[in-house]
């Protein structure tokens, strides 16, 4: 089925700025594969490969990237730079401001921890650890915070890059904007098919 994004697509953008749900809504209309790299990365016991085997974990990007349709949820700049940019047609940016973004960490983190959800491997996520800040390993409000202008510059060098020249790239910059481009590539799908 056509789409007006193309059928290879990068959700990026920084933690809780809704990479996952997008990804997975936009695979969903375009009819191709949702691939989230945290679930390829994380082991149990929070063990990341792209730590501990960076081999292993490139492998498992080339190996769900390998057709010619996804939609890729997720940074991991330097794996994704190296396995798939190059056959990438769109990048979806949620560049989300900071105070969304925490709200969205602290309340995701809070129902996670209360309703025990099982995320990748056997990992489940604490509230608590989350708030210290001073313990910057174990705190998404910290990685938020730090991660939110270092990932704004990364971005806009990739943009200029003329490596990058043939992806096309989506900057959303609210959750009005994220909704309005979610109907308008799902109303497009749907009208091509």
């Amino acid at each position: 089925m056509p789409s007006p994004i193309g059928r290879r697509i990068h959700v990026i953008g920084n933690t809780s700025s809704g990479k996952s749900t997008l990804g997975a809504q936009l695979a969903s209309a375009i009819g191709v594969p949702a691939v989230e790299l945290d679930a390829l990365n994380w082991l149990p016991g929070w063990v990341g490969l792209n730590a501990t085997d960076p081999a292993e974990f490139e492998r498992r990007i080339a190996e769900a990237t390998a057709g010619d349709g996804w939609v890729v949820a997720g940074s991991y700049s330097n794996f994704s730079e190296k396995v798939f940019w190059d056959r990438l047609q769109t990048v979806v940016w949620l560049d989300l401001p900071l105070h969304l973004i925490l709200r969205r960490v602290i309340t995701r983190s809070w129902r996670r921890s209360r309703r025990r959800e099982l995320l990748w491997g056997t990992n489940y996520e604490r509230f608590w650890p989350q708030l210290a800040v001073w313990r910057k390993e174990d705190s998404l409000v910290w990685w938020a915070v730090t991660q939110q202008r270092r990932k704004r510059r990364s971005i806009l060098a990739k943009m200029a890059d003329p490596r990058w020249a043939h992806i096309r790239f989506i900057r959303l910059t609210s959750e009005r904007e994220v909704d309005a481009f979610r109907s308008a590539i799902e109303a497009a799908c749907r009208t091509s098919a």
